[in-house]
């Protein structure tokens, strides 16, 4: 049997069962990718992800891996190159938050953030860096956040794991870059999506004041982002950071 993407460009996007994940993966795939739909514990909302692909001609799979841990991180690589037959782009947008002031921040709330949003991207990262050397070319693109940029009092576990994934990102751009292979890092501001909606009202008016533009973004103002970086109209760009922000962090 032909393998599923073989003709066209391939892409795996952690954690993109939902929000800017989801969003990532659905502009990617109307921009004619085969797309891996990668999800932890949401296989509906995966299942959703790729039967909305489908419907509209696209190709797509889901696939299960949690990727703090390196066995399912090379189960799900293996599995999207064997179905494709290639893998053009990655995409580590994979994240959890589990906030608390530093004082009442546990030991385990520090190391799952830690192990999903830092120690997820290097293994992901490194897995699929094998493959693209191979090729001599490919696209890796990190969704980090304002919050590693800035700091956030309760989210040191989240703002330290966010700001490594920055420095990762520059130091594997500056690893593969003679390979073709461009590494960035997108880094939203307030989005709305299901984590910001769980943020009471006068907390989300009080960040909206914030904000140079006035309103919080949308999910696809992230993936627009990403769907420019993993193009060629972006070849000559590696080792960035982009904020998508509405201008809440000049730097």
């Amino acid at each position: 049997m032909d393998k599923m993407g073989v003709d066209k460009r391939a892409a795996l996007i952690t954690g993109g069962s939902r929000g800017i994940g989801r969003a990532i993966a659905l502009q990617l795939a109307a921009k004619g990718y085969a797309v891996a739909v990668n999800y932890a514990g949401s296989a509906d909302k995966a299942s959703a992800v790729v039967d909305e692909i489908i419907s509209t001609g696209g190709e797509a799979f889901a696939v299960q891996a949690d990727v703090s841990q390196p066995e399912q991180v090379d189960a799900m690589i293996q599995k999207a190159l064997d179905t494709f037959g290639r893998l053009d782009v990655l995409v580590n947008n994979a994240a959890i938050t589990r906030d608390n002031l530093l004082m009442r921040l546990k030991e385990d709330d520090w190391n799952n953030v830690i192990d999903t949003n830092l120690k997820g991207v290097y293994l992901c990262t490194k897995g699929v860096v094998k493959i693209m050397l191979k090729q001599r070319s490919g696209r890796i693109v990190n969704i980090t956040s304002v919050v590693g940029q800035t700091g956030n009092a309760g989210q040191a576990n989240y703002a330290a794991a966010k700001a490594g994934v920055i420095a990762f990102t520059k130091s594997v751009a500056k690893e593969v870059g003679s390979r073709n292979i461009t590494v960035n890092a997108v880094a939203p501001g307030y989005i709305q999506t299901d984590m910001t909606e769980k943020l009471p009202a006068e907390v989300r008016e009080h960040f909206v004041r914030s904000i140079p533009l006035g309103r919080m973004g949308q999910p696809d103002d992230v993936a627009k982002v990403v769907a420019f970086l993993v193009s060629e109209d972006a070849a000559y760009i590696t080792g960035q950071t982009i904020n998508v922000d509405g201008g809440l962090v000049m730097i």
